[in-house]
């Protein structure tokens, strides 16, 4: 008796049926319909498609930067330091 019994199968439908409609119903299920023949569809073309990858792309090399824009706080320039932990009192 799980929930796989058809009394209870039975019993849901007509729930779905008294909260849904048929009318709603029927829109969903051709909804659904069209979707799932869109989307193989859309696999099929993409299996059949060759893929195109676009050729890669330069890299473009750094400006230079002259020293008095690096002086008005464009750039920063420093070294990392380590940070030492608080000492905790217990």
């Amino acid at each position: 008796m799980g929930i796989f019994d058809w009394k209870h199968w039975i019993v849901l439908l007509i729930v779905v049926v008294l909260v849904f409609g048929t009318k709603k119903l029927k829109n969903f299920g051709s909804d659904l319909g069209e979707s799932i023949k869109g989307f193989r569809k859309a696999m099929n073309e993409e299996e059949t498609k060759p893929s195109e990858t676009p050729p890669p792309a330069q890299p473009v090399p750094p400006v230079q930067q002259n020293t008095a824009q690096q002086a008005q706080g464009h750039t920063l320039e420093g070294q990392a330091q380590p940070v030492q932990e608080p000492q905790r009192k217990d």
